[in-house]
């Protein structure tokens, strides 16, 4: 069935993870550490960022999960409800830093542009929050081309569950199978299979590598760049 709908991952994939989310990261840890440094790079290590690469490792907390995760990961010794109280000034802090800091891939804009002008309709599927999505988008300035942002908390259940694939299939009339999901970590692909995606399409603009999403993706491509090439081709799955 013909590709007509397109939902992409956010960071990594619209943006330049590494060069976005480091700054952000790391002010997040010197608060919960309390201004401690050395403190702080550990926190940054277990949620996922590698000093010596420079880096943030694929599928870590950081790359792939929500911020209710990493307020789970770094403050262990709250409880429930005190972690939940914390969710908010989170998001509100990832949201307008993320935007802020947002360095757009190269090609992105561009690649962007091709596909809403050849009519696919297009949606943001993110594990950021909803608000961060949508200042991301009008900071890069292309939230018009876009239909929907869904961030984690749009949906009772983040990616890797196909919430998110069928909300957008709702709002669009769109079945699931005319829907191409595209994102650089394995969670992007593992929803794309559970929600019956018709095309899981893995980028290497992001913290994933070709050995952790070849395996479950039906094509790996460098950057959304390529992507209006590749649809156009018709080398659908």
């Amino acid at each position: 069935m013909a590709i007509k709908g397109i939902l992409f991952d956010k960071d990594g994939t619209l943006v330049d993870f590494q060069a976005t989310w480091f700054a952000v990261g790391d002010l997040l840890a010197l608060q919960a550490a309390d201004g401690d440094r050395q403190r702080a790079d550990e926190l940054m290590k277990l949620a996922g960022y590698d000093y010596e690469q420079h880096c943030f490792v694929a599928d870590s907390v950081f790359a792939a999960g929500t911020n209710a995760e990493v307020i789970d990961l770094w403050y262990p010794h709250k409880s429930p409800q005190e972690r939940q109280a914390m969710l908010a000034d989170y998001n509100a802090f990832t949201a307008v830093e993320g935007a802020r800091h947002s360095v757009p891939l190269p090609g992105g804009t561009d690649a962007i542009a091709s596909l809403h002008g050849s009519g696919f309709r297009m949606g943001v599927a993110t594990n950021d929050s909803t608000s961060g999505a949508e200042k991301t988008l009008l900071a890069l300035g292309i939230a018009q081309m876009f239909e929907a942002a869904y961030g984690y908390d749009a949906v009772a259940n983040p990616k890797p569950a196909p919430d998110v694939l069928y909300a957008f299939s709702d709002l669009t009339g769109l079945k699931p199978s005319e829907i191409a999901m595209v994102g650089d970590n394995r969670h992007d692909l593992d929803m794309a299979r559970a929600g019956g995606a018709g095309l899981a399409i893995a980028v290497l603009s992001g913290t994933g590598t070709r050995e952790t999403l070849a395996p479950i993706a039906d094509v790996v491509l460098d950057s959304i760049a390529d992507l209006p090439a590749y649809l156009a081709s018709g080398q659908t799955a």
